[in-house]
């Protein structure tokens, strides 16, 4: 099915063309007729398949026409969890609204909330924000008994960040007939129930199995000595002589000593993490997009909402605590059918973590070694027997405990009143 096919309006045709776009991705060809339907929706995506214009083109089709008279109201709001994915949607459907008569308002921290609120009240059709700012905007009076559509991004990443306070804060402001269009790139329990309490028959699509990352990445893990991995990391950037490379660490401290190796080997590379501030974040993340800085080492306060176009590597330097974020890792390459490489250095402490990932992905990762960098076989050795005997150690302590307090043979005691 085709953009046309799907019955999306000359202008907005006219604009996708200019972007490039030739065929519609798989969520975009299920979840645009059924948005243009007015239907609920909780669609399942990988990052990376296109879901803003999944989700941006029906909306900006249905809310296009505005009267000269006719003050606007907002029809639509969007959430997402991070301001620079908010930042991200809002310059898409600038984009894709190149040639219509849309206004749209970006409302995100970082930013005087004093000039929000004077956009606001001259009137919008569309409004992007974080959930927190949304919350400031609502309690100091701006009203949501207009709104439409009600999408909320990511889902997931916000429930995993703590925002579903917000959400069920502004979910009663809305009107109660109102369409709600859910998407998150993975299928969690948290998911689920916040789903039922937000859809009405909501129509389910599922793009990809649940955790999967995309075909068009190739994954491949090296083993090496947890003191090599800085060095193996800027040989395997050098020697191959990446034009672009996103490389997650697990830890800020971590990401703060990379970045100091890497620039001593030469190469032109930033820090991206919570202790940063938002101005700083902002200019490297600017810094990496223009190509000024060509490695950027993050934590993964950046596995989400990062829309690089064309990255094609990202490196695991340390795997994520939660296995369900390599997935978010690794989705920032192979984006929108394009070719992308994922590499992840294991060292022994991590050898185990590993199949974790694997299981979540349903897939095996590939392992291998760099010829220089091959981990030391005794350590290896040590460790495993270390890793077997606090594991059996564990085993026989549980095993102890029901046999002490969980005895079939133990029988109660009769008590007696005195007195």
């Amino acid at each position: 099915m085709s953009f046309q096919k799907m019955g999306l309006i000359e202008p907005l045709l006219k604009a996708i063309n200019d972007l490039g776009y030739k065929e519609p991705t798989s969520i975009q060809k299920r979840a645009i007729p059924l948005i243009l339907q007015k239907k609920d929706i909780f669609a399942t995506a990988q990052t990376g398949t296109g879901k803003t214009a999944g989700f941006a083109l029906p909306i900006l089709q249905r809310f296009r026409n505005v009267s000269k008279n006719e003050q606007r109201v907002v029809k639509a709001i969007i959430l997402s969890p991070t301001r620079e994915l908010c930042v991200q949607i809002a310059d898409d459907i600038k984009s894709f609204s190149k040639y219509l008569d849309v206004k749209s308002a970006l409302l995100v921290s970082g930013k005087d909330i004093v000039s929000q609120k004077k956009i606001l009240k001259e009137g919008v059709d569309i409004i992007i924000a974080t959930p927190g700012r949304m919350i400031e905007h609502t309690e100091t009076g701006f009203k949501l008994d207009s709104v439409e559509i009600f999408v909320l991004d990511e889902a997931d990443r916000m429930l995993d960040m703590g925002f579903v306070k917000e959400i069920r804060k502004l979910h009663p402001l809305l009107p109660k007939k109102h369409q709600t269009l859910l998407f998150s790139a993975t299928f969690s329990d948290k998911v689920r129930k916040l789903s039922k309490l937000i859809l009405t028959k909501p129509a389910f699509i599922e793009t990809a199995k649940k955790n999967t990352t995309v075909s068009t990445i190739n994954q491949i893990a090296y083993m090496v000595d947890t003191d090599k991995k800085a060095q193996l990391t800027s040989y395997i950037i050098g020697s191959r002589n990446f034009p672009q490379v996103l490389v997650f660490t697990k830890t800020k401290q971590s990401a703060d000593f990379l970045v100091e190796e890497l620039k001593k080997d030469g190469l032109k590379a930033g820090v991206l993490h919570g202790d940063k501030t938002k101005a700083n974040r902002l200019k490297t993340l600017n810094q990496f997009r223009e190509n000024k800085i060509k490695v950027l080492v993050a934590t993964d306060i950046a596995s989400r909402g990062l829309d690089i176009e064309e990255l094609p590597y990202v490196i695991n330097y340390e795997l994520p605590s939660v296995p369900e974020d390599y997935v978010h890792r690794v989705g920032r390459t192979g984006r929108a059918g394009r070719e992308g490489e994922a590499i992840t250095l294991l060292d022994i402490y991590e050898k185990y973590d590993i199949k974790a990932i694997e299981r979540v992905i349903g897939q095996k990762i590939e392992k291998d070694v760099v010829e220089g960098f091959e981990p030391d076989p005794t350590i290896r050795r040590k460790d495993i027997d270390e890793v077997k005997l606090k594991s059996e150690h564990k085993t026989e302590t549980k095993r102890q405990h029901k046999r002490v307090f969980k005895s079939p043979n133990t029988k109660k005691r009769k008590t007696t009143k005195r007195g």
